[in-house]
């Protein structure tokens, strides 16, 4: 079998036989197909795209390339959740502990971020002293006794993917749907969970710009997980508008403790609940996406959601004085405001100019190992359809330099769109798949 051959079967649209794909996976990892082939076909693929069978079969392949997490300790049902990213999402915070309290085991692995924000795992690094580099004995066993850890992930999982990123990253074809597709659930699967809840984000401040490339993500990495024997299901959500009111590290971690009081911010709490009811759906432990998001509203209602996340930090050595008062972990040398100069509506709030504004206070890197500011961040006071008054504060810059406070403001003034007429705010969550 020759790499050349592979390369010109894609590039003119056709597609691979399960031998070829073992072919391509195995020479990632061994190094027998040279880097310029792997672009090249690449290449081809973004421009011809995959089958949801090459897309599978491509997946499972990535996935035993390394380890495979055996979570039947544990039990039968063990469920995760993955979004494909956004301004504010904090929502693996919120969602962990709150299924956990449900009786449903939850094996979250996390990354770290690249862009505007830090991922999860950088959130809760936030928090002073928490680990979020655990063996896999050391997680499996924190999930079977308290039934959630959220680690970040080991480079033992699906390291013929990681391969074929660095690749994808240099080349111009990170953006290939059936490539993303087999990138998300390659690791996915690695990771063992029976039950996966895709979060699938489109508009300005996400990964994928419009509705049908949503929709198109989603129903493959569905596609996948069914061919992988998986439950999987997907939520097409917009991400026009941040999630939330913080947008930050710090910050978030304490609007998700809000939110697990039950005073978080409404659009964060309804995606949140409808994520979480649609796992317990999957789950069999409800009959309805209603029913669901009743028991789950009752576990925040009567603190055992936040005591769960309690139990998280604690077990994994955060500082429980950073949960209890959470006030800590938005300390900033300089908070600026960003006021309306007109009365109106908030018509519109771009995405990525908010998150443009945060990464200037240092929330985001754009390497693995740049340093991030884990208390920096935008706090938006109105969000669209509120209603503004002259010289009312539209957001609050947290920052460590007034400089980098000065920057944020400028590009923050940018994002806020008023309009003279009341405004009806967009939908959050578009459909299921």
């Amino acid at each position: 079998m020759r790499m050349a051959d592979i390369i010109n079967k894609k590039k003119s649209g056709k597609a691979h036989t399960q031998e070829e794909i073992n072919f391509l996976a195995k020479g990632m990892l061994d190094g027998s197909i040279p880097d310029y082939q792997l672009s090249a076909w690449l290449m081809s693929v973004c421009f011809q795209g995959m089958t949801f069978d090459e897309s599978a079969i491509l997946t499972l392949e990535m996935a035993k390339s390394g380890d495979i997490l055996d979570l039947s300790a544990i039990g039968d049902c063990i469920i995760d959740k993955h979004s494909t990213g956004g301004v504010g999402d904090k929502t693996t915070l919120i969602i962990v502990p709150l299924l956990a309290a449900a009786g449903m085991p939850v094996a979250k692995f996390s990354g770290r971020g690249l862009g505007f924000t830090g991922g999860t795992i950088d959130k809760l690094e936030a928090i002073p002293g928490f680990k979020t580099a655990l063996a896999n004995e050391e997680f499996i066993s924190q999930v079977k006794n308290i039934g959630a850890a959220i680690a970040s992930q080991t480079g033992n999982f699906a390291p013929a993917d990681k391969k074929l990123y660095e690749l994808r990253d240099v080349t111009a074809t990170v953006n290939s749907i059936p490539l993303i597709a087999s990138s998300v659930m390659s690791k996915k699967i690695a990771a063992g969970a029976d039950i996966i809840v895709l979060d699938v984000k489109f508009g300005s401040g996400a990964f994928m710009k419009t509705g049908e490339q949503a929709v198109e993500l989603a129903e493959t990495m569905v596609e996948i997980g069914k061919k992988a024997g998986k439950t999987v299901c997907a939520v097409i959500t917009s991400m026009e508008q941040p999630l939330g009111n913080a947008i930050g590290n710090g910050i978030e971690v304490a609007e998700s403790i809000g939110a697990l009081k039950n005073r978080g911010p409404g659009d964060l709490t309804d995606l949140c609940l409808y994520l979480a009811s649609t796992g317990l759906l999957k789950a069999k432990k409800a009959n309805s996406i209603e029913e669901a998001g009743k028991k789950l509203q009752k576990l925040i209602e009567n603190g055992d959601a936040y005591e769960k996340f309690t139990e998280i930090v604690k077990a994994q050595g955060g500082d429980i004085d950073y949960i209890e008062n959470p006030e800590k972990l938005a300390e900033t040398q300089f908070s600026f405001t960003l006021a309306a100069e007109e009365a109106g509506y908030v018509q519109g709030l771009d995405a990525l100019a908010v998150a443009n504004a945060a990464k200037t206070l240092g929330t985001g890197r754009d390497k693995k190992d740049d340093p991030i500011d884990y208390r920096a961040g935008v706090i938006l006071n109105k969000k669209p359809g509120d209603k503004v008054c002259k010289d009312e504060v539209l957001a609050r810059i947290l920052a460590n330099s007034v400089e980098q406070g000065d920057k944020a403001g400028e590009i923050l003034s940018q994002a806020f769109k008023l309009s003279k007429e009341p405004v009806t705010p967009p939908p959050l969550i578009i459909s299921s798949i």
